[in-house]
């Protein structure tokens, strides 16, 4: 077991989200229609520096919104073609739930794989 020296923010869709995935056009194979509740149960956790106080959160939501919308986004349309027009934080907001989580513990016994998804 591993202390991580991150702090996390655990991602919840909310109804806004659901519907705009349910509203995608499908391909030639049909997915499932997802439930909230379903598409809750696979949030994201996203990892962010340390916290030293509650506002560390609210700085770190002011800087990552847009990145981790974009990533919400393109996990089910990839090329941006059906997003909303104007994405900003108060629509982030709707959209998701935010949970602030204060420590990161690594559990497994693997080694940690850093893997970019985009240019750092």
């Amino acid at each position: 077991m591993k202390l991580l020296n991150r702090a996390g923010l655990a991602l919840l869709p909310r109804q806004p989200f659901a519907d705009w995935v349910s509203g995608l056009p499908q391909d030639d194979a049909p997915y499932q229609v997802m439930t909230l509740e379903m598409h809750r149960a696979e949030g994201t956790l996203y990892l962010i520096d340390e916290v030293q106080r509650e506002a560390d959160f609210e700085r770190a939501i002011e800087r990552h919104w847009q990145q981790m919308f974009e990533n919400e986004l393109a996990a089910w349309d990839e090329f941006g073609d059906h997003w909303p027009q104007r994405l900003n934080r108060e629509l982030f907001l709707e959209w998701f739930e935010l949970q602030p989580q204060l420590m990161a513990i690594d559990l497994s016994t693997e080694p940690l794989m850093r893997a970019p998804l985009i240019e750092e």
